[in-house]
């Protein structure tokens, strides 16, 4: 399966996003680390970039309007939460949700399987 969105490509296993200059970032790897079917926070995932970095306490969330992703933060003095690592881009954003929920739905239907069998 190989679908193209704006600056995305999405080959199995494999998220490319291409930025300006032909330069570009993989999406190596994603695990999940927690999968929670009650409650809102559906799952809790690590996403490494290139085989060079990992971006841990990545959340899955289910919103009024739907899944989303949810980036790492830290709570500050003055009670709001900030983002520790984020992309900057709505093409990255929309590049990592794709990749993230695309995997959450494989380890949900995988852990189903294994309930019924």
């Amino acid at each position: 399966k190989t679908y193209e969105r704006r600056l995305m490509i999405y080959c199995p296993n494999s998220f490319v996003l291409i930025k300006k200059g032909g330069e570009h970032m993989k999406i190596t790897d994603i695990r999940i680390r927690k999968l929670n079917p009650e409650g809102r926070m559906k799952a809790i995932v690590s996403v490494t970039f290139d085989n060079a970095l990992v971006v841990h306490d990545v959340k899955i969330v289910e919103g009024d309007k739907g899944l989303f992703v949810a980036m790492p933060s830290k709570k500050m003095p003055n009670g709001e939460y900030k983002d520790i690592a984020h992309p900057i881009s709505a093409e990255a954003r929309a590049m990592l949700q794709d990749a993230v929920l695309a995997t959450y739905e494989e380890a949900k239907a995988t852990l189903l399987e294994e309930t019924v069998e």
